[in-house]
């Protein structure tokens, strides 16, 4: 998936949102990224569950770690390193030392 399904296209629309304008538009809900279960195969529109916790959340994490960190860094990383980037990601803190 492109990095502009989520953060919009050259008009500032988010695929995943399909044509729903509350979403889209405003202020209040459009910075509000949702996660779906399913994608619809031909606009990108979200469908099913949309939620950030279970399997889509682990997806989410996955995504962003993958993003982070190359496949050769993490087999050279101590586990202890990879406990605190989690540790961070979900509580938003530096792990206590």
């Amino acid at each position: 998936m492109s990095n502009w399904f989520f953060s919009g296209n050259s008009n500032g629309k988010r695929p995943v949102y399909g044509g729903t304008k509350k979403f889209q538009e405003d202020p209040y809900w459009r910075d509000y990224i949702l996660f779906y279960e399913y994608f619809h195969g031909d606009n990108g529109a979200g469908l099913g569950a949309s939620h950030q916790t279970g399997w889509s959340g682990l997806v989410a994490r996955s995504l962003d770690l993958f993003a982070r960190v190359s496949a050769a860094d993490v087999l050279r990383a101590p586990k202890k390193v990879i406990a605190e980037m989690t540790y961070e990601q979900v509580t938003g803190q530096q792990p206590k030392a």
